[in-house]
């Protein structure tokens, strides 16, 4: 395949992933309350802030949105969970605290689909923060839809990146998925971006 195919096949791809996300967030927003409109945004030190007219609430209990495949990124989503939690959050991070498929033995792929689904889904609702690790050449797509149901459901909601690859030629965030963040934490240095992330949380509250 050549490389224009491989590029054109990864857009059509992200279309499609971020016009699911409108769909969940559209259908999920029904009876829920609407956020608060946004003031703007704005580029500073390599973060990007979505900022929130109405963050009213303090409720400290998040649900940690991650790509969870492989040991690498379990072991980078522990890190940021427990810088979290070292704050004073209470972080539910599905790789240790929800239902892993693997871990399902002896039950359908239709009995582990309805049993990750909502106890994931149940969680979402429970937390006040959605927090969302975005690395990956695409979004991690049960991510995406997590966000989209916690977005739609008004939490307050928390994107951070290090990675480089993006969506698009000319931008760096899916402005489907950035649109919903509060605050995005980005930055291409994996250790600088925890720093930002540890600095944010000595004098702010997400």
């Amino acid at each position: 395949m050549s490389l224009i195919r491989v590029k054109n096949t990864f857009r059509r791809y992200n279309r499609l992933l971020a016009l699911a996300l409108t769909v969940i967030m559209l259908a999920a927003t029904t009876g829920c309350g609407q956020h608060a409109q946004k003031e703007g945004n704005t580029n500073n030190g390599g973060a990007v802030v979505h900022a929130q007219a109405d963050v009213s609430t303090t409720g400290k209990r998040i649900y940690f949105a991650a790509p969870l495949f492989s040991e690498a990124e379990r072991e980078y989503n522990l890190k940021i969970a427990t810088i979290l939690e070292n704050h004073g959050y209470d972080v539910f991070l599905p790789q240790r605290d929800g239902f892993l498929a693997s871990e399902l033995e002896g039950k359908t792929e239709a009995e582990k689909i309805e049993k990750i689904f909502a106890k994931d889904r149940e969680e979402i609702l429970k937390s006040d923060i959605l927090f969302f690790v975005m690395d990956g050449r695409v979004p991690d797509e049960g991510a995406c839809v997590e966000l989209g149901i916690g977005y739609a459901s008004g939490k307050r909601c928390y994107g951070f990146k290090s990675d480089a690859r993006s969506l698009e030629l000319d931008m760096d965030l899916n402005p489907m998925i950035a649109g919903c963040f509060t605050k995005t934490f980005y930055n291409l240095d994996g250790e600088e971006l925890i720093k930002s992330l540890e600095e944010y949380l000595k004098d702010n509250e997400l």
